[in-house]
């Protein structure tokens, strides 16, 4: 790697005196390339350095040594730091297979000899390290054309017996023949008559009493908003921007400022998006995605005692909103929807314990209570596999995927089966984010998001409406439908 910097320093008052004080500090990184000239109130700096030492690094240590030296002995403040270049060539492990661009920089690949040019930059730039985390994204860029368009990793780990469904319709469009669910007034939502909430709570109740319980899983309640400086620690905001709904919040409460929009409202029946433009605020958080993160959030700086561990909790209160792409879809693939998200904090071995035991929990609950035809299979998508970051082939960290056969989708060799169930140990990622500690030793974490809508959608396709044939595991929490709205 070869990183070659131009910057200028610009001073209160002229430091054409200070020759000796800047030759001085210089001769103190005697081991690199650094050039320098004084103009007036000016210095000019030209750094060459190789992959041992950033150029920008050596120079925020040579610029802090001589805003001290030259404050002290000529009493001149440092005013504005400028980058005129700086120039990154570096060496890619794979030739990009097509052209692409990054922020901030000109890029000349070569082969796989990479040139990343910037010019025009700052001081937040260079203290902020943005160098080190663009050459990671050319990488990362790179490496992503070669597994663009590739299946995730699946091994199946474990399947069900076969079981004869008493029915092939859809029950999402069944309910809403029946008058059991109605379209929500946007995509992807959906109004819960008494007959679906009924199904939906008794989902709720079996998670709770058959699954967290018995292991002592705690619950929490947390925000339905989540800002954006956690995202950035758990990785949300670059993962899925394009899933997230936005939270805006408005500039004023003052009914002065919205006086305007309020009348228009009135005289039009319509919503004037123009002046609410000027009332809204740019967002800063958006609606929960997971409830994982807040919980981590909850804990950020916090040193968790051994005696605590494993710490086992969950929150039910957050709907979840995710923005999915196309049309309406059923109750299997909404918008917003209603989760139980379980989070584990412990130790390695703690953890590796707890999964079998949320297995052999959930094995219950499907087998025995809900009586479904499900399959179990190790998943870690393509970018987690690149990386090296999941050891599934270990059975280790990684996602394991709890999968049903929908029956009206066809064949259940031939379609495509829903996962309705997931259960992660993501070794350190999000302790070390928000620098949770253990009391002494290293320490994991994991989730196993319950997506009702899920569990409800896959039980009634196999089991459809009828509570007559719904197994009994199930009529113990739930024997007979409330009678519902009658509509004339």
């Amino acid at each position: 790697m070869k990183f070659h910097l131009k910057t200028r320093l610009f001073f209160s008052k002229d430091v054409e005196n200070g020759r000796g004080i800047v030759e001085n500090v210089v001769k103190k990184f005697s081991d690199y390339s650094v050039n320098w000239e004084i103009k007036g109130n000016e210095i000019d700096m030209e750094i060459i350095t190789d992959e041992k030492r950033r150029a920008h690094d050596l120079f925020l240590q040579l610029r802090k040594q001589l805003s001290i030296e030259i404050g002290k002995n000529l009493k001149a403040g440092l005013r504005e730091t400028k980058v005129d270049l700086y120039e990154v060539e570096f060496y890619l492990d794979k030739e990009p297979l097509h052209n692409f661009s990054i922020p901030f920089a000109d890029l000349n690949i070569e082969g796989k000899k990479v040139s990343m040019i910037v010019k025009d930059a700052d001081e937040v730039f260079l203290s902020r390290n943005y160098i080190d985390r663009m050459i990671k994204l050319v990488r990362e860029k790179v490496e992503r054309q070669y597994y663009e368009g590739k299946k995730e990793f699946w091994r199946l780990i474990w399947r069900s017996e076969e079981k004869e469904p008493v029915w092939r319709k859809d029950p999402t469009e069944e309910m809403i023949k029946r008058g059991w669910l109605v379209q929500g007034p946007t995509k992807g939502k959906w109004f819960f008559r008494p007959q679906a909430t009924a199904i939906l709570r008794a989902m709720e109740k079996i998670a709770i009493e058959e699954v967290l319980k018995p292991l002592g899983f705690q619950e929490v309640m947390e925000s339905h908003i989540v800002p954006f400086d956690i995202w950035l620690k758990t990785g949300h905001l670059e993962g899925m921007p394009g899933e997230i709904y936005y939270v805006c919040e408005p500039r004023s409460r003052d009914i002065k400022e919205w006086e305007r929009f309020i009348d228009l409202v009135k005289i039009t029946r319509e919503v004037p998006k123009e002046e609410l433009r000027k009332n809204i605020s740019l967002p800063s958080a958006g609606i929960c995605y997971a409830q994982c993160p807040i919980i981590y959030w909850s804990l950020k700086g916090k040193t968790l005692a051994d005696d605590s561990l494993p710490l086992l909790l969950y929150d039910r209160t957050a709907i979840s909103g995710r923005y999915e792409s196309g049309g309406r879809h059923g109750i299997e693939r909404v918008d917003e929807f209603h989760r139980i998200e379980p989070v584990y904090i412990g130790k390695p071995e703690q953890l590796i314990e707890l999964r079998e035991k949320l297995i052999e929990r959930y094995k219950h609950v499907f087998n025995e209570i809900l009586d479904l035809e499900w399959r179990m299979a190790w998943v870690t998508p393509w970018y987690l596999q690149q990386a090296g970051k999941l050891g599934e082939e270990e059975g280790i960290t990684g996602t394991i995927d709890f999968e049903a056969w929908l029956p009206y989708r066809g064949d259940r060799e031939k379609s495509e089966w829903l996962e309705f169930q997931n259960l992660s140990i993501l070794g350190d990622k999000y302790v070390k984010a928000f620098n949770i500690k253990a009391q002494k030793g290293e320490l994991w974490s994991g989730c196993s998001g319950i997506g009702l809508e899920r569990w409800m959608v896959v039980f009634l396709a196999q089991k459809g409406l009828d509570p007559e044939n719904w197994p009994k595991g199930f009529r113990r929490y739930l024997d007979k439908l409330p009678k519902g709205i009658r509509i004339l």
